[in-house]
């Protein structure tokens, strides 16, 4: 199944952040890089509760040949998070917002709607059995020793390793898809 986004425009874009009160001064300060909406994307898994994670094409087909290489050598791995757009990268942040996080707080965990490599649906978060889901211990597992290993031949890249330059904490489950890598 093929799904063809709607594309948000930059004035939904600029609403959202308004919203937030995230301003072009903030934005500024946190130096991120725009990131394009993906325009075409394909159901890539749905999760044993239902949920449907979507990526490109490319995106999708390489990460059910990683998973199932994954799986030849005895791990489960499987997605958390793929694509999201901007109302639901707003939607993520102004939760951590009515929890109290403090906006700097939440930049060194989360993107500004706008400027998440989610939007282009080419990065997923993954998870393995025993471990809760975007927390730091994925990195003590073996299915993250496996990814360091082998990720890269099917395109993947580790995004956010430690002390990264985009300034976000280790992300050990978020890899990005990068065409004609592998």
């Amino acid at each position: 199944m093929t799904l063809h986004e709607p594309i948000e425009t930059e004035d939904r874009l600029a609403q959202l952040l308004d919203a937030l009160q995230i301003d072009d001064a903030v934005l500024a300060a946190r130096g991120l890089p725009r990131q394009d909406l993906a325009r075409t994307l394909t159901l890539a898994e749905v999760s044993d509760a239902g949920t449907s994670f979507y990526l490109t094409p490319d995106a999708a087909r390489a990460w059910w040949a990683m998973k199932a290489a994954a799986r030849l050598a005895g791990l489960r791995i499987e997605l958390v998070s793929a694509y999201r757009s901007h109302a639901e990268q707003a939607e993520l942040i102004a939760r951590k917002l009515q929890a109290g996080m403090a906006l700097q707080r939440i930049f060194a965990l989360s993107a500004p709607p706008g400027y998440s490599e989610h939007h282009t649906g080419r990065a997923l978060d993954i998870n393995t059995d025993g471990c809760a889901p975007a927390e730091q211990e994925f990195a003590a597992t073996p299915a993250f020793g496996w990814l360091q290993a082998h990720a890269r031949r099917f395109g993947f890249v580790l995004s956010y390793p430690e002390n990264n330059a985009s300034g976000f904490v280790f992300e050990p489950w978020h890899w990005y898809y990068v065409e004609n890598l592998a």
